[in-house]
């Protein structure tokens, strides 16, 4: 069965998503009238992700659609466009934004930092074994399957995912041996799950002001980042040439180039490193670092940082972290162009199990954050660098502050590192729970 949506060229979609840009921030800029009370309500950044949701949803466009060629076969296409997104322009936002960073004021931010994250990771690994409890109780069929097909199994890739990245994810997929021909059902459950929080935390992101006085929130140390970014960034404004635009393109995509050029080596280098490992766990504990991804990411923000503490700090003055933005909203608008809002009524007893395993690590972080009076912004970073990874972390946390989108990465690196052996612990106490229910 087709299902092509109306537009199928990834550059006359690319135009698509830029309209939509272009009109979100239009009618964000009202400053009276109905747009102007709606903003107050939903942030625009919310926007950029839902609308091309419902895009996708109304078979406008799609990151992936299946037709069937002349001699009868499923062709499976796909839109580049994320990969696009990810891999080009979100480490060059990331340099962007990274270049005016005062690092110590960063590692200032204190303590509340990392106990967010891995209040995040806990959540997580006990979210997985509770949720199917709790849906056993329920439909004891949802929770079942045996060997290849049990549905732990498959759960077991969801904990890579959530805590680390795509490549824990794979580890998972490995290590426990799930029937790939179901895999596809889990991913769904992954990327229906996730987007939805996502879709709430930056909801909350315009609420957040409400929401640190509701946690008692020390903001100070942010505030204070903020502050300090900001009197420097007005201390070294001027109005930028074409040479200063081309320079900040040279140093961002240069960037870039590099590396992804050095991550082709590492991985490569890793790979094969990790698979000579003798022990099977510490193998699969180690497997992210064959992750072109994870190098890419790491090699931009490492360069970046350096640059901070050159003169090119100063082109945040000619609006580097502005540009920066625009990259990010841009992949804002690849990672919403994901979501099929049709496709929640799929499966429902798979997404219960996600959104009762998200609804825990939520509330987990919830009482965590009242408890020690994290700020939101700890809250919210600190989820999306487990659940999200370093394609969306530095985003929640660049919509707070451009000056902040590194504090994403760094804890999503982190993510990276812990994201199996964290994973394999909760798939030990989900496979207990599953197999006792």
């Amino acid at each position: 069965m087709e299902n092509t949506p109306l537009f199928t060229n990834d550059t006359i979609v690319f135009g698509v998503l830029m309209l939509s840009l272009g009109l979100i921030f239009y009618t964000e800029s009202k400053e009276n009238g109905f747009w102007s009370k709606f903003y107050k309500i939903v942030p625009g950044l919310f926007m950029a992700y839902m609308l091309p949701a419902l895009l996708t949803t109304l078979g406008i466009i799609s990151p992936e659609w299946e037709s069937i060629s002349s001699a009868g076969d499923t062709v499976v296409h796909k839109s580049n466009l994320y990969y696009m997104a990810s891999r080009y322009l979100l480490p060059a936002a990331l340099v962007l934004m990274t270049l005016s960073i005062d690092l110590k004021a960063v590692f200032n931010l204190g303590w509340r930092a990392l106990v967010m994250f891995f209040t995040g990771t806990i959540g997580i690994v006990i979210g997985g074994p509770i949720a199917i409890l709790l849906v056993s109780i329920v439909s004891p069929e949802t929770v079942g399957g045996a060997g290849p097909d049990a549905v732990w199994r498959g759960l077991s890739t969801l904990a890579g995912s959530w805590i680390g990245g795509g490549a824990n994810q794979t580890a998972m997929l490995e290590i426990y041996g799930y029937n790939q021909k179901l895999y596809g059902g889990m991913v769904f459950v992954d990327i229906v799950v996730a987007n939805l929080w996502m879709a709430l935390i930056l909801i909350g992101i315009g609420k957040s002001k409400k929401i640190n006085n509701w946690l008692n929130a020390d903001t100070s140390s942010i505030e204070s980042l903020k502050e300090k970014m900001s009197t420097f960034s007005e201390s070294v404004k001027r109005n930028p040439s074409v040479t200063d635009m081309m320079l900040m393109a040279a140093i961002a995509f240069g960037t870039v180039s590099f590396a992804h050029f050095g991550s082709g080596y590492l991985s490569s280098y890793f790979s094969t490193v990790v698979a000579n490992i003798t022990s099977e766990t510490t193998r699969n504990i180690f497997t992210f670092l064959g992750s072109s991804f994870f190098w890419m990411i790491s090699i931009a923000t490492i360069i970046a940082i350096l640059l901070s503490f050159t003169k090119a700090k100063n082109y945040e003055g000619a609006g580097a972290s502005k540009f920066g933005s625009v990259f990010i909203y841009i992949l804002v608008a690849t990672i919403g162009m994901k979501m099929d809002l049709t496709l929640i009524l799929d499966n429902t007893g798979l997404i219960a199990i996600g959104l009762i395993w998200m609804s825990i690590h939520a509330l987990l972080l919830i009482l965590i954050a009242k408890l020690i009076k994290a700020p939101y912004f700890f809250l919210a970073v600190g989820s999306q660098a487990n659940v999200g990874g370093a394609a969306s972390a530095p985003i929640v946390a660049s919509a707070f502050h451009p000056s902040l989108a590194t504090v994403g990465v760094l804890l999503a690196v982190l993510g990276y590192a812990i994201g199996t052996i964290a994973a394999i612990a909760c798939t030990i106490l989900m496979e207990i729970v599953a197999v006792s229910a």
